[in-house]
């Protein structure tokens, strides 16, 4: 098996399209996700359980972590910020699955959720402020400074991936080199800090897609 996640990890091929582990990891992640919101809102108009109760105080903690950051309603953008995180604690804790390999511990799945936040924050961006408006802004103070501008929103774009990426894949190869130098009981404690890595990096990536938009909506102002 190749673990090189810089290269593809090709399983099978679909046609001429190839379908590597990550994103067959990836499919069953989401199929998983979709599975537990089912059964926990299958039946609205119950009284909701355990599992019910805990994904409502999840969606409520991210909407006031959102609405302190965007300092607007911020319902219009939880289906993507709330599903972007339950994705990434779903993806980065797949590691302590014996066989599994996060997907965003290969560059292609952290490259893909970076462009989904860049997209999304013009598309909000346009949907409030106006396309003439938001365009505006790349040209602010001073028509010089569109260039900087542009180069800007790649430069983070491409930031936001290499973080998610970078802290991921390097805890995968410290567990892995410790483990085949001193066995398999003592990288237990690096799996561990690999699941507070993967919520902090999951609460990191979510909070900067929120910077973004709101940059975009004009609620935030970045540097």
């Amino acid at each position: 098996m190749d673990t090189n996640p810089l290269s593809p990890d090709i399983l099978w091929h679909l046609g001429p399209v190839p379908i590597s582990r990550p994103v067959v990891t990836t499919w069953g992640i989401m199929a998983l996700l979709t599975l537990v919101c089912w059964l926990a809102f299958r039946r609205p108009d119950r009284p909701g359980g355990a599992l019910r109760t805990a994904l409502e105080i999840v969606v409520e903690t991210i909407a006031t972590q959102v609405h302190d950051i965007i300092r607007r309603d911020p319902w219009p953008f939880l289906p993507l910020l709330g599903t972007l995180f339950l994705f990434l604690v779903a993806a980065n804790l797949s590691v302590i699955v014996p066989g599994l390999h996060p997907p965003t511990g290969h560059l292609e799945t952290p490259a893909v959720l970076a462009v989904i936040v860049f997209l999304s924050a013009h598309y909000f961006g346009v949907r409030a402020r106006g396309a003439g408006d938001y365009l505006r802004h790349y040209v602010q103070p001073s028509p010089l400074l569109l260039p900087l501008n542009i180069l800007s929103e790649l430069t983070r774009t491409f930031s936001l991936m290499i973080r998610l990426f970078g802290n991921i894949m390097s805890h995968e190869f410290v567990v892995a080199i410790v483990a085949f130098l001193a066995g398999l009981l003592l990288p237990i404690p690096f799996m561990l800090l690999g699941i507070l890595i993967g919520l902090i990096q999951a609460y990191i990536f979510t909070v900067l897609a929120a910077v973004f938009i709101g940059a975009a909506v004009g609620s935030v102002e970045t540097a």
